[in-house]
């Protein structure tokens, strides 16, 4: 194969804009046939826009010179569908410019306009950006329009050049904004096409529909024809001839128009061949009910979807259901019906779904569509999350994920779309016992909770701790408008239930403040004697219905509060009068409408959540427990805050010099093939490469060296330096009593580096001389590669303490502008650098530019395993790393954003 390091070797699959699969792999010597019938089946007129003529020569040399032996700077790429081939793209540079490549590429001719063109070439620019090529260069002929669009719609700069019948463009391959945006449009196009025969199917088999009343398929089978679906249904049984009202047939082969949708519950070891049957009839989805698939069945499974182009949801799963009309599809075996509604539904574990069905039924939210992942071998909460934005009817998703195939494209998805609509998910696995169970669970790699929750933080998405407290959110993001910020005006009738509540929404990240003296006394006006209404409003038992809803009117009306919450509690006073202060809630008039977030606690209530429904037809959220309902509040107030916050930008970053830090950085994997922890100097030398400010540093290797340079740092009787000691291996200098600080003059410099010396003996390689810096705050800046995850940038309190406080924030790399302003004000500390009690701030500017860096280089190498900086001393007058670990393993790029299956 050609001596390039993308796609050797390498099979991909990815989606085309008709939503059909295709395989993309480098060409091979055995290939050249089928690329010589793609070039004999062209039309004369793809030919001359090909090869700039019209003759059948110019495609067997191209054949031969495609497939042939491979040699270095050529790349050729080959796509199929269904083993049809459909189309080829190669570059190949030149000796005199090896950043610079000619690409070419050829459609087959029944598949022009799907987006097998711009999917070869987006996949080119991926391997050629990895070999070091930074330019494509391409001719075509000017009446060429079709490919001229091509290049214009990738999304990349390109420059044109018209020379009389010809046009000369010229394509910049740096991934920018535009790009990855462009990536996006196309990504979303496919994947709903593809999911359509999944969730939107004209016809649907059910292979394993047995007679018992406890058959898995036959209770699916029943719930389809329950919920009464509109196409044709099949039953598939070689043992008897109608199930449920429904013929069946031997085989999927055998009946007579293939389904769109096959549902598969049959044993673990038929699995494989019944989707090879599905596959060769034509079957364009399957949903895998079955469990317990060993490692070679699932591969053959993964394989036979794959070649067929089907989409997979699946295995151990409880099935799908979309009750949008009119397709009004329920193919599970859940035990009742999902209320039709406006919620997307997608879990893993088929119990989570049970109970997130039952709950938004029983609260009348409903459903739009519900997917059970089960073991997530190719349908993802990504690919979900897509076709929610564009079915029409979704307004709020719940996800219950224990893995993440792709976190960096589902969290870019997920930015996207929480912009649409609310996004809400469980936090599964916090504990380790939890992580051990999501792992064995979902046959997935356990992943760090801080990580997890950086990727909730940045995609804005609602992160919950329950199912109970998924539903109470959902509801009231359901029922009510999101609060203008986090005030909470508490009404009750009893001044015990007010207190619980102010206290549940205070301990929720919510304040309670004191209301203004002048809505107080409008307040007072309408209440009964001895009443209260500083905050929380004591309304007291005596309070009519007439009175609380004027109350409600105003507070919700008043610019000082973001949010009501009301507590009730039952009363003999109320029952006696006849007055229910229910009705201040549901008797609202569709004119008086309030216009800020309106729950209710009844405290009595059984259900832990419900909707009341007011004669306006609004409704209002009431939950049994004011810790539910405030934690409901501080969610919707969170997602008020990310709505209102700008999206972020990733600023330009000057002086940076990836290349000379992969130069370094292939030199020590070069001398090091397994990694390892980089010395003071390479760790100084990296961070200059991307000009992230550190003490000025020398290194000593014999103790007149540390003279020298400590007289060269700290000149002058003042001058003071530190002394390092470095071995390999030496991760925590403090603890070992390698560092010496405050050293002052040449003698006790030199009686430093002996004492240094004759502790660690000849296990000492040199020292580290640096001056003794200015005092600050003290902080830690660091990296950890996280093998989901990516690089994840985290930032605090730091100094020798830093993880015995663990005052520490977050955030997935690479960081915008707004990721970093997060990271700085997430740590309790925080406040230290904007001036706490009379202090300067620190040189802000200065920090934001170092995490950037920091963020950059991560992303820059994705060898960099972990990079601690630490201390990092922030001033007034600017920011300083006073130390630096940095370790490196040999690891190759992945790019998240290059369209490609799981």
């Amino acid at each position: 194969m050609t001596t390039d390091i993308a796609h050797r070797a390498e099979m991909t699959h990815a989606l085309l804009a008709d939503g059909r699969t295709v395989e993309i792999r480098q060409a091979r010597p055995e290939d050249i046939q089928q690329v010589l019938w793609l070039y004999e089946e062209m039309s004369p007129e793809n030919l001359r826009f090909r090869f700039f003529g019209a003759s059948r020569l110019s495609g067997r040399m191209a054949a031969e010179r495609f497939c042939g032996p491979p040699r270095p700077g050529f790349l050729p790429l080959i796509a199929f569908c269904e083993d049809q081939i459909v189309g080829v793209a190669e570059y190949e540079t030149g000796p005199a410019d090896p950043a610079t490549a000619e690409v070419a590429l050829a459609v087959a001719d029944d598949f022009h306009h799907r987006g097998v063109g711009t999917l070869l070439l987006e996949h080119l620019v991926h391997a050629a950006r990895a070999n070091g090529v930074a330019t494509f260069t391409a001719d075509a002929l000017a009446d060429n329009h079709a490919m001229l669009q091509v290049f214009a719609d990738l999304g990349l700069s390109t420059a044109r050049r018209f020379e009389n019948s010809e046009v000369h463009c010229t394509v910049g391959l740096e991934p920018d904004e535009r790009y990855l945006a462009a990536c996006d449009e196309r990504g979303r196009t496919a994947d709903a096409a593809s999911l359509r025969p999944l969730l939107r199917p004209r016809s649907i088999a059910v292979v394993g529909a047995g007679t018992k009343p406890g058959s898995v398929g036959r209770a699916v089978l029943r719930n389809i024809r329950r919920a009464g679906f509109t196409g044709a249904l099949h039953a598939v049984n070689p043992h008897i001839h109608t199930v449920e009202h429904t013929p069946c047939y031997p085989s999927v082969t055998t009946i007579p128009e293939p389904p769109e949708l096959a549902v598969l519950a049959v044993p673990a070891r038929a699995v494989p061949q019944v989707a090879e049957e599905c596959g060769k009839s034509g079957v364009r989805a399957l949903v895998v009910l079955t469990s317990g698939l060993d490692d070679a069945e699932a591969e053959a499974l993964l394989v036979t979807v794959r070649r067929y182009g089907m989409r997979l949801v699946g295995p151990n799963c409880l099935g799908i259901a979309n009750t949008e009309e009119p397709v009004r599809l329920d193919a599970t075996f859940a035990a009742h019906r999902p209320l039709p509604g406006t919620a997307g539904v997608a879990v893993q574990s088929g119990g989570v779904g049970i109970a997130l069905l039952g709950g938004l039924s029983r609260l009348g939210v409903g459903v739009s569509s519900f997917v059970s992942l089960g073991d997530k071998y190719d349908v993802s909460g990504n690919d979900l999350l897509q076709w929610w934005e564009e079915d029409g009817r979704t307004d709020m998703a719940l996800l219950h994920l224990e893995s993440f195939g792709n976190p960096r494209a589902f969290s870019r998805t997920a930015r996207r779309v929480t912009r649409k609509m609310p996004l809400l998910t469980v936090d599964a696995g916090r504990s380790d016992a939890g992580r051990r169970a999501a792992a064995s669970h979902t046959a997935a790699a356990a992943t760090p909770t801080m990580t997890r929750q950086a990727l909730f933080t940045q995609a804005g998405i609602i992160a919950t701790r329950t199912v109970g407290e998924l539903l109470d959110t959902a509801a009231l993001l359901h029922a009510q408008p999101l609060p203008t910020g986090s005030r909470v005006a508490v009404v009750s009738n009893a001044g015990g239930a007010g207190v619980l509540a102010a206290d549940a929404c205070v301990e929720a990240g919510l304040s309670v403040p004191e209301l203004p003296a002048d809505l107080v006394g409008e307040l007072l006006e309408w209440l009964p004697p001895g009443a209260s209404a500083a905050n929380p409003v004591d309304a007291t038992a005596a309070v009519g219905d007439q009175s609380l809803s004027a109350v409600l009117d105003r507070l919700s009306a008043h610019e000082a509060v973001d949010a009501v919450l009301l507590a009730l509690v039952p009363t003999a006073l109320a029952a006696a009068t006849g007055d229910d202060p229910l009705r201040a809630l549901t008797h609202a008039a569709p004119e008086r409408r309030r216009p800020r977030t309106v729950a209710a606690v009844l405290l009595d209530q059984a259900e832990s959540v419900r909707l009341l429904h007011t004669r306006g037809g609004a409704a209002v959220p009431a939950y049994a427990d004011p810790q539910a309902a405030a934690r409901a509040l501080a969610h919707a107030a969170e997602r008020a805050r990310f709505l209102a916050r700008p999206t972020g930008t990733f600023p330009e970053l000057h002086g940076t010099d990836a290349d000379g830090a992969r130069a370094l950085v292939d030199a020590f994997l070069a001398e090091h093939p397994d990694g390892g922890w980089l010395d003071p100097r390479r760790s100084a030398e990296l961070l200059d490469h991307y000009r992230i400010p550190q003490l000025p540093w020398a290194w000593a290797g014999d103790e007149q060296s540390a003279v020298d340079a400590a007289a060269r740092l700290a000149p002058g009787p003042e001058g003071r330096v530190v002394l390092k000691a470095y071995w390999p291996g030496l991760v925590h200098k403090t603890d070992e009593g390698a560092v010496l600080l405050d050293l002052a003059g040449e003698e006790r410099v030199r009686r430093a580096y002996r004492s240094l010396a004759g502790r660690f003996g000849e296990v000492m390689t040199g020292v580290l001389v640096q001056p003794m810096a200015e005092r600050g705050t003290e902080l830690v800046a660091g990296v950890v590669q996280d093998q989901v995850f990516g690089p994840l940038v985290l930032f605090g309190l730091g100094g020798t303490a830093t993880e015995l406080l663990a005052d520490h924030a977050a955030r997935l790399a690479p960081l915008t502008d707004r990721d970093v302003h997060d990271l700085i004000t997430a740590p309790r500390s925080a406040p230290l650098l904007f001036g706490y009690r009379g202090g300067g701030p620190v040189d802000l500017e200065g920090l934001e530019q170092l995490l950037l860096r920091v963020s950059r280089m991560a992303c820059d190498l994705p060898q960099l395993a972990e990079a601690d900086l630490n201390p990092v001393v922030a001033r007034p007058d600017g920011v300083t790393a006073l130390d630096v670990r940095i370790r490196l393993l040999p690891r190759q790029a992945r790019d998240p954003y290059l369209r490609r299956l799981r």
